[in-house]
């Protein structure tokens, strides 16, 4: 009996995961979109690409690189740390979306990120996004990057 649970449960665990809600299927699309042009910033258009998926006004916090206010300094950030150095995954399974009524999502996950030089996979971080539907556009309000560490330390 023992035996015949565990096989049931090992193989329902090999199942691909259930449909994703309609709102989680969106913001999914989008963090996708959002940091498919992130990985390729280094081309000028694909920055600007990347720039579309914040608002103005948008608020980032970094544990390790501090705050921006808006999406010009978060854009130079980016362009200056970022563009052609590395590039960002989100960890498969890891995406939490919570609903705001009358304004979007709250998501949360976990990234890690890969070096273009080495190919190595060796940073990761937790991340929560307020994402905000405006004019049926999809844009990142706040979001908050922390707990950087080595994937070795998990």
């Amino acid at each position: 009996m023992k035996t015949t649970l565990l096989a049931l449960a090992l193989s329902v665990a090999a199942l691909p995961a259930l449909a994703a809600d309609p709102l989680t299927e969106q913001i999914a699309a989008t963090d996708l979109a959002a940091f498919d042009a992130f990985n390729h910033c280094k081309d000028p258009a694909q920055l600007a690409r990347h720039a579309t998926f914040f608002a103005p006004d948008v608020e980032f916090y970094h544990d390790n690189g501090g705050v921006t206010w808006n999406r010009d300094a978060m854009l130079a950030n980016t362009a200056k740390y970022v563009c052609g150095n590395f590039r960002r995954e989100l960890v498969a399974g890891s995406l939490k979306v919570f609903p705001v009524k009358d304004f979007g999502a709250i998501a949360q996950g976990t990234h890690r990120f890969c070096q273009f030089a080495s190919g190595k996979c060796e940073g990761m971080a937790d991340f929560t996004v307020i994402w905000q539907l405006k004019d049926g556009q999809w844009q990142m309000t706040r979001v908050m990057s922390y707990g950087h560490r080595s994937v070795a330390q998990n």
